[in-house]
């Protein structure tokens, strides 16, 4: 991987909760960032990143569930079936998982580092981890999914992470 590790952006972090902006003309420092994610990505041993979860405020993202590495801007869903349920954590919320209700199966069109046009289907852990980021680009976290009694139990942990949050900016 090229570039180097950027940081991840944690709970409390504001940029974490802004709507990421499209991308329109993309360049090589938007091929350097989705590297760089990459590198993170892979490093904290994540298998899905988004721009927002790194400072960066656009619609860029990278999956990897073991059968390849996906760089995608600009990524929309245009189709969602069927329904599954699955445990997840995040990078930007560590040591906390939250069962996720989402669809099973979903259409997502999208444009690779060198603009070209692209158009997925993607299935079970593949769809719900494009799901996943592409909630980071809306300013949409795992927390928001949780029931009020997850919400009573993580509480503290949600308030250790703001702090953090808080101290990294100071």
């Amino acid at each position: 991987m090229t570039g180097t590790k950027l940081k991840i952006k944690v709970f409390g972090d504001a940029v974490l909760r802004k709507k990421a902006k499209p991308v329109g003309r993309i360049t090589d420092q938007h091929r350097l960032i989705l590297s760089q994610m990459a590198k993170s990505m892979y490093d904290d041993s994540g298998i899905g990143l988004a721009a927002p979860q790194v400072g960066l405020s656009e619609q860029l993202i990278v999956v990897d569930i073991g059968e390849g590495l996906y760089k995608l801007i600009n990524p929309k869903i245009i189709k969602r079936q069927g329904k599954q349920s699955i445990s997840e954590g995040c990078l930007s919320v560590p040591g906390i998982s939250i069962k996720v209700k989402r669809a099973k199966l979903v259409w997502l069109q999208a444009q690779d580092e060198d603009g070209r046009h692209l158009e997925l289907e993607a299935r079970d852990l593949f769809a719900c981890v494009l799901q996943h980021e592409i909630d980071h680009l809306k300013g949409k976290l795992i927390v928001d999914y949780a029931s009020f009694l997850q919400k009573l139990r993580i509480k503290r942990k949600l308030a250790k992470l703001k702090k953090l949050a808080k101290e990294a900016k100071i």
